[in-house]
């Protein structure tokens, strides 16, 4: 199966994600998918539009999330896509992240909300903020208290970055866009 152009997921994402934060979440994603697949040689268009409709479903049907989006919104995408929105919500698919594109998913997901709640906090955001900085803020369980540790750790894992390494490659993928 071909994967539908940008426009029509992008278009699919104004029309279930109402809330600006989720659809600038679901953007960031993206994005952080985007340069990811690049860096590794992979199809940066298929990485891109998994991370922007990973949530699709999250604001509409947030009881059956994901499985409404892969199972009904999303039938004309490819299988490897579906497969890794699946993989992203573990706990309620029992899909666990396998392939380069689950995990990256994955690893992106948290992370990237995490981060984005960090630079909120900070005069500049994401233009001088250190690795250091997220790493002592993800100790503070009362900051963005919401967010899963574990899962951001499992995502080091999964993508064999150190918090470090995947750290400094989110800062300078969220640099550029604000």
């Amino acid at each position: 199966m071909t994967l539908p152009a940008r426009q029509q997921s992008a278009q699919l994402l104004e029309k279930y994600v109402k809330n600006e934060a989720l659809r600038h979440h679901c953007r960031m994603v993206a994005r952080a998918m985007e340069v990811y697949a690049k860096e590794l040689g992979e199809d940066a268009e298929l990485w891109y539009q998994t991370g922007l409709l990973h949530d699709l479903d999250w604001e509409m049907y947030p009881d059956e999330h994901p499985n409404k989006a892969v199972n009904e919104i999303l039938v004309d995408y490819p299988a490897e896509l579906l497969r890794a929105i699946r993989a992203h919500a573990t706990m309620r698919t029992g899909q666990e992240p396998e392939t380069l594109l689950d995990k990256y998913l994955f690893a992106c997901d948290e992370l990237s909300g995490f981060m984005h709640a960090v630079s909120l906090m900070r005069p500049n955001k994401f233009a001088d903020m250190k690795p250091k900085s997220v790493k002592k803020k993800l100790k503070d369980v009362s900051f963005a208290a919401n967010v899963d540790r574990e899962e951001i750790n499992k995502g080091f894992t999964l993508i064999g970055k150190t918090p470090d390494e995947h750290i400094s490659f989110l800062i300078e993928v969220f640099k550029k866009e604000t």
